[in-house]
């Protein structure tokens, strides 16, 4: 149990806690992460029992994971100290856990079967940001989870080490989930109450603040939905757009469609040729970080991306460019170099221009691709599983 100044509650959490282990027919231990209690909490701990290991690095963050560290204990049960939840009531946890997942996160929406009390949740928590965000959980990264930020969560610690999390503060819960579902972890969830807490003072978590920060996190996360999605949606968009301004102004219904759309939609396809490039840069150097495990499909498309392709497509886009703007160039030389019709000119020069500017970010792309590559490729290939 993570603490700060929890004298309040941290008593009743204890005494739960060590019921639990009787009902549930476990030897266990109560360890509680001091984060710089002031207010007597150690000592209430030691009193009743508990381990107590003093994290001195601050934040919800930093106490769990110096909790869990010091946790003897092949099964690790986490979860705050506020008495908003149930400890005498293991036995679901500890089912899971002996069935071999290696991450059982309690659920406390209703649509995972959970209950919350009266009081228990601000509504903005329970009806906007707890849904919303499991929501964009269950859609990034393919998690069977229904509530991404449920607090009270069990573990093998042998899952722990192979999950290998990185952040500190209160993205750690979230990154547990993704990352345990990244590395293809056995998870599973169970129903839980979450109750009112049990303090006077007003808790430590800023809704709006920390929701951000997790949303934040999950897209820094998910390159496919940070970049990818976006820049391949923009880039499709505009280079429809582009294709139906060539030929002509365009009527739809009683709106003329001419080349200020076709300089929108070339603009268009360039930020979205951007996003997806920063899409495979973002990957590439996730991967050879180790913050995301390796992609079979895409180190196959990585593979058949390689420098020399990229400079050749990029080379035949600018020369595609290169001879539409001498076209341009050669229309207005007919005609004395005098003045041309404004749309039929921007017709050919947009276009050309565009193509130009596709071919050299190809090209630079595809060298910056093969830097970020060269540590992924030396990375040590993964031992192929046996197949039945």
């Amino acid at each position: 149990m993570p603490c700060l100044n929890e004298a309040e509650t941290l008593a009743r959490c204890i005494e739960k806690a060590q019921r639990g282990f009787a009902q549930a027919g476990v030897v266990g231990e109560v360890l509680i992460a001091d984060n710089g209690s002031t207010d007597g909490s150690i000592e209430i701990a030691e009193r009743m029992g508990a381990r107590v290991e003093r994290v001195t690095a601050k934040g919800y963050g930093n106490a769990l994971r110096g909790g869990i560290q010091a946790a003897k204990g092949k099964y690790i049960l986490m979860g705050d100290s506020d008495d908003s939840y149930d400890f005498s009531n293991i036995s679901g946890f500890v089912q899971k856990l002996r069935e071999g997942y290696d991450l059982v996160m309690g659920c406390r929406l209703p649509i995972g079967g959970g209950t919350i009390a009266p009081g228990a949740m601000p509504w903005k928590n329970r009806w906007i940001g707890n849904p919303s965000l499991s929501f964009l959980g269950r859609l990034f990264f393919r998690t069977p989870i229904h509530d991404f930020h449920c607090g009270m969560r069990g573990f093998s610690a042998e899952g722990y080490r192979k999950m290998d999390l990185k952040t500190t503060g209160m993205e750690f819960a979230s990154e547990m989930v993704m990352a345990a579902t990244i590395k293809k972890l056995k998870v599973a969830e169970v129903p839980i109450t979450l109750y009112k807490d049990g303090r006077s003072r007003p808790p430590h978590l800023k809704p709006w603040r920390d929701g951000w920060r997790h949303l934040r996190f999950m897209l820094i996360y998910s390159p496919r939905w940070l970049f990818f999605v976006p820049g391949i949606s923009l880039f499709l968009l505009g280079l429809l757009g582009v294709g139906l301004t060539i030929p002509g102004p365009l009527q739809m219904g009683g709106t003329t469609v001419e080349v200020g759309t076709m300089l929108v939609s070339a603009m268009t396809m360039l930020v979205g040729f951007q996003l997806v490039a920063q899409a495979f840069y973002a990957k590439v150097f996730a991967i050879g970080e180790g913050l995301l495990p390796d992609d079979p499909e895409f180190s196959r498309l990585f593979r058949m991306w390689n420098l020399e392709k990229g400079c050749i497509i990029g080379v035949l886009l600018g020369l595609m460019g290169l001879a539409t703007l001498i076209w341009a160039v050669l229309v207005w030389r007919r005609a004395g170099f005098g003045p041309l019709d404004y749309s039929d000119n921007l017709r050919r020069l947009i276009p050309g221009a565009t193509l130009s500017l596709l071919g050299i970010q190809t090209i630079f792309a595809s060298f910056h691709l093969s830097v970020l590559g060269l540590k992924t490729s030396n990375r040590t290939p993964p031992t192929p599983k046996p197949t039945a």
